[in-house]
Order: C-alpha cells, then structure tokens, then sequence
C-alpha cells in the first residue's frame, strides 16, 4: 500500500480505537429500583410470640422512649416522628412505621405470633433564602422609586431515602422484644366448651 494511503488509515484505526475505549469506560447508572433483590426478608421484618396488640404497644414504647413523636397508634400499626440537625443549615425527620400483622400458621395454635414489618423513611431539609424585590414610589416633584430588597429563610425537602441499614433495624427489634418482655408472658386463650359439653350444662 502506498505511504500516502497507510498515514491516514493508521490515524482512523487509532481514533477509533480511542473512541472505543472511552465507551467501554462508561457505566450506565443504575436507578434505585433496579437494584432491588427481594431476596433478603430479615432488615425489615421480626417475628415475635405475642399479639399483634402487645407487639404493636411494644413498638409504641420503644418510640417513646426513644423521643419519637407517635403520630398513630392501633392495635396494628403504630408511627412516629423524630427530628435531627446534624448542621447549622440540615433539618433531617426519621419517621419510623410499623405494621403488626398475625402470622396465618399461628391462627390455630394455642401461642400467638406476630410479624412486624418496619420501614424508616429519611427526610432531609436544607436552608434556602429567597430574596425578594419591589419599588417604593415617593411623590416629590414627580414620581420616584427607590427598589429595596428583603429576604426570607424556609427550609426545603432536598432528599428523601428509605433508611436500609440492618443495624438501625437490630436495634430497635431488640428495644421491642425487651418492652414484650416487661408485658409479661400471654394469658393463655380461654377453652371454649363443646357442643356436648354445653348440653349437659343446660341439662344440669
């Protein structure tokens, strides 16, 4: 091949080269969802041998001692609400749910048990000023504004993010299982008599 030819051809080859490799160096990034596994069922989910009423009114005292503001509390779910500012400008609210929910094994059994699912959401707000503007119009041969200018603090959501930290969630499952065991043990369910039973309490 000609000199002349082989300079230029060289040059293309190596500038794509170039512009591959630059390619292959970039990720794609991913969205949140897409990294969801569904696989692990233990971070937000415990297990324990109570009621969904005793396990709940744990969960509500465990907030409480905490400094968390309970927002709602039933016999199925209880929420509450705590604030941190971890900077002069950074306002950030954890809210804490919980959803006690009978396990359906357990529904025949003499021994209660119920599961808890947890969610804690992170809200974080920043210091933003907005500044304002007008005219003042003053009457003196004429008319004349004289601009001022005011600002005003408010603070603004900037992120929200579903807290994932297993440790967060170990700690609060251990304050409710010590708030269980101050309730006491379960009293045992009442035994419903027969029908033949029933009967003869008539008969008698």
């Amino acid at each position: 091949m000609h000199r002349a030819l082989m300079v230029p051809c060289v040059l293309g080859l190596a500038l794509g080269l170039a512009l591959a490799g630059c390619g292959s160096g970039k990720q794609r990034k991913l969205a949140s969802y897409e990294t969801e596994s569904f696989a692990s069922t233990d971070t937000h989910a415990r297990n324990y041998p109570a009621s969904e009423g005793k396990t709940c009114e744990a969960a509500r005292r465990a907030l409480l001692s905490q400094g968390y503001q309970v927002k709602d509390a039933t016999a199925q779910e209880v929420s509450g609400v705590k604030s941190f500012q971890p900077e002069n400008d950074v306002h950030m609210e954890v809210t804490l749910r919980v959803v006690c929910a009978k396990d359906a094994q357990a529904a025949g059994a003499k021994a209660s048990s119920t599961t808890a699912f947890v969610t804690a959401l992170q809200d974080r707000y920043a210091l933003k000023k907005v500044s304002n503007s007008a005219g003042v119009g003053v009457g003196v041969l004429g008319s004349i504004s004289l601009p001022y200018s005011s600002s005003e603090d408010s603070m603004v959501k900037v992120a929200s993010q579903t807290v994932t930290d297993e440790r967060f969630y170990e700690r609060f499952y251990a304050l409710v299982e010590r708030y269980l065991a101050a309730q006491g043990p379960e009293p045992e369910p009442s035994a419903t008599p027969s029908a033949a039973e029933a009967g003869e309490k008539k008969a008698d």
